[in-house]
């Protein structure tokens, strides 16, 4: 973890830029940083999904995903590549994985699992819409980062669809319907594994037919249309450390797992 990044407060500027996240730029205005992120992110996802000699080992493991957020957002966050210190959440319910039992990482190995233990090959748009769904519900679930989780997601997807005879245009779901999905995704309140049933309608609307040679390159339009942007303090929030939640049958359970969508 970067130097100095070890409570929910020290991801942000001092009153009065309280709602600011700290960033490399030093711009104090959430809005503006909003925009200035968003346009750096997608230049550099633009390097990672156009071939360009990016080193990056797609191990689809922990620091696989950590490589791609480290390179999507090395001109704005410090922290770029490492993940967070805190436990998050979005919305009412149970937050992410719990950073600090190690929950994180189970869950992204679960989903390197289902990567490497799968044929992409020999998939028709059907079962690569069920398997892209189940790795996706598990990477979602982990929410590995303090920002950017949803870009990071994204292109990690794209390197699984890479082993399939697929490509990923995520402009074919609006954003409420993403989000939806990946809400509806996350586990029952006391259980640990996701529920990918509302992803795989999603995964088999987005996969399309791979052409000849690499993969489309996507324009920065659809690059920010498929990211989804909202403001760091819109997007999560830090959960309660006392208290029940409203969250289906119980409270929040820290190191249960728990998840919601990825547009940030």
């Amino acid at each position: 973890m970067a130097a100095g990044f070890d409570t929910w407060e020290s991801y942000f500027y001092p009153p009065p830029d309280a709602g600011t996240l700290r960033n490399l730029l030093d711009e104090r205005d959430p809005d503006v940083l909003l925009v200035k992120e968003y346009g750096r992110a997608a230049v550099r996802q633009r390097e990672l999904l156009s071939g360009a000699d990016v080193a990056m080992d797609q191990t689809y493991d922990a620091e696989h995903v950590r490589a791609i957020h480290r390179h999507l957002f090395q001109d704005v966050y410090e922290w770029a590549g490492e993940f967070r210190s805190v436990n998050i959440s979005k919305g009412v319910g149970r937050g992410f994985g719990d950073i600090k039992t190690g929950e994180v990482d189970r869950l992204l190995e679960d989903a390197r699992t289902r990567v490497v233990g799968t044929d992409w090959s020999r998939l028709d748009r059907e079962g690569f819409g069920e398997k892209a769904a189940v790795v996706f519900a598990y990477l979602n679930q982990a929410h590995p980062f303090r920002e950017g989780n949803g870009r990071a997601a994204k292109v990690f997807m794209e390197h699984v669809a890479e082993r399939s005879r697929f490509t990923l245009d995520y402009g074919q779901v609006s954003p409420e319907v993403w989000n939806q999905a990946s809400q509806l995704s996350q586990p029952d309140m006391f259980a640990y594994d996701p529920e990918p049933a509302s992803l795989v309608p999603v995964f088999r609307a987005i996969a399309q037919p791979r052409t000849n040679g690499p993969a489309g390159l996507p324009s920065t339009r659809s690059v920010l249309r498929a990211s989804y942007p909202q403001a760091a303090t819109e997007a999560t929030s830090q959960p309660p450390h006392t208290g029940p939640q409203t969250r289906r049958s119980g409270p929040y359970m820290p190191g249960r797992g728990s998840g919601h969508g990825m547009g940030e």
